[in-house]
């Protein structure tokens, strides 16, 4: 499900407590380094390519607590860099708490403990409420200008591993000869998950994986049209960058096995966490982000079921 010559498998890791399923009779568990760290060994084990975590700062909380309960993206990283030896690992950095010449500096470190096996999932931000906590949002006008901000922050993180030292003066971020060493041992990949018209060109142009949500229930074409739409892109850019579709499978012996485990999981949607992410979707719609909405319907904050199945799929 791949365009491009990054192919292989991969896999999200469990950084945040009950993984991508919001509903009571899902799996219930708490995220924490153990683990994670057997579920990237056996990743390892039976050749995945890859494993990335991504970084939640606030959850969505309902009677699960979903999301509630996270490690931290950079830091698990490390970790499992040091119990691994093949497979590639990323992290997420939240661009908009992390400063990029201390994510250069985290990278170039992850790089030495992986020995070159290490990379960087880049997120905007979406969710007000993340950042609000800590003081660190920046207005609802950021919405607009989320790419414009990405777009130097990846500048300064390009300069600094290429060359250790960085004078960029932008709009958002001012370096005054920033210096870094040791720098990494290779070509650091960067991964994006742009899905708008914004966010598809960002990634065209700066990035070299993308993440491509599935949608629907067993349609696994649905995501084409957004595949294609970054090929578009890169044409423009001359950039090789490949698209990674998201899904998540549910398994069982038969498909009947597996069909009546989903029927299950809606059984107990939490329908108290569905409802605050759809709020935080249509808020975060209004100011022209387009990221979650395309992931979950928000005409039915009241009716569990429709929601889970719209939620649940884009998530691998």
């Amino acid at each position: 499900m791949q365009q491009g010559s990054w192919r292989g498998t991969r896999r999200f890791i469990p950084i945040g407590n009950n993984g991508w399923l919001i509903s009571e009779t899902a799996p219930q568990y708490m995220p924490t380094f153990e683990l994670n760290k057997t579920i990237v060994l056996k990743a390892e084990q039976y050749g995945l390519d890859f494993a990335l975590s991504m970084i939640k700062l606030r959850g969505f909380g309902g009677k699960t607590e979903f999301w509630d309960h996270n490690l931290e993206s950079l830091t698990l990283m490390a970790g499992l860099a040091a119990v691994t030896s093949r497979i590639k690992l990323f992290a997420t950095a939240a661009t908009l708490v992390m400063p990029p010449a201390i994510v250069a500096r985290m990278t170039s470190t992850i790089d030495s403990i992986s020995n070159g096996r290490f990379g960087i999932n880049i997120i905007t931000g979406w969710q007000k409420p993340e950042y609000a906590q800590m003081g660190l949002w920046p207005g609802d006008e950021y919405f607009a200008r989320r790419y414009d901000y990405v777009k130097e922050y990846v500048h300064v993180l390009r300069a600094l591993w290429a060359t250790g030292r960085c004078d960029f003066k932008g709009e958002f971020f001012t370096m005054d000869d920033c210096r870094l060493s040791p720098r990494p041992q290779g070509d650091i990949k960067l991964i994006c998950a742009g899905q708008s018209d914004a966010g598809l060109a960002f990634t065209a142009a700066y990035t070299d994986r993308n993440f491509c949500f599935g949608k629907g229930l067993n349609t696994p074409a649905a995501f084409a049209p957004t595949a294609a739409r970054l090929q578009a892109a890169t044409l423009k850019t001359g950039r090789d960058v490949s698209t990674y579709a998201l899904f998540m499978i549910i398994a069982d012996a038969t498909d009947e096995a597996a069909f009546a485990k989903w029927e299950f999981y809606k059984s107990g949607a939490d329908t108290e966490a569905l409802a605050w992410l759809t709020r935080q979707s249509a808020a975060a719609n209004k100011g022209v982000i387009r990221k979650q909405t395309n992931r979950i319907a928000c005409d039915c904050p009241a009716r569990g079921f429709p929601l889970l199945e719209r939620f649940v799929m884009p998530f691998g």
